[in-house]
């Protein structure tokens, strides 16, 4: 059997107390499907790529935090080449009780691409 999906990496959303995390956070649960999307205009980090969130009825996303700036270069590199579906991001971990830093975690991994 082929593999769809292979594990990638875990880490917290950085940044989270400073985005959009707060309007959406009775939405996001356990499994929630995330977007990553490169942020070339970020000041403070080059490599800089942004956790999304897409309500349905909504076009414009919510930008819940960051992946964190240690672990983003592979990921923007990926982006910055247009494989933008590579990868697949979801909620792996919330925690509403910690510091606001550590209060998400998400599990990303890479998709099978068949041509």
């Amino acid at each position: 059997m082929v593999e769809r999906k292979k594990y990638f990496m875990d880490c917290h959303v950085a940044g989270r107390m400073y985005h959009d995390a707060d309007e959406v956070w009775d939405e996001l649960k356990v499994g929630t499907l995330l977007k990553l999307e490169r942020d070339k205009e970020n000041r403070y980090d080059p490599d800089a790529v942004a956790i999304m969130y897409e309500k349905t009825d909504e076009p414009t996303p919510y930008c819940i935090g960051y992946i964190p700036r240690e672990e983003n270069e592979t990921i923007a590199a990926f982006l910055e080449m247009g494989w933008k579906d590579i990868f697949e991001c979801r909620i792996s971990k919330l925690n509403p009780d910690t510091h606001p830093e550590r209060q998400i975690y998400v599990t990303i991994k890479n998709k099978r691409h068949d041509q």
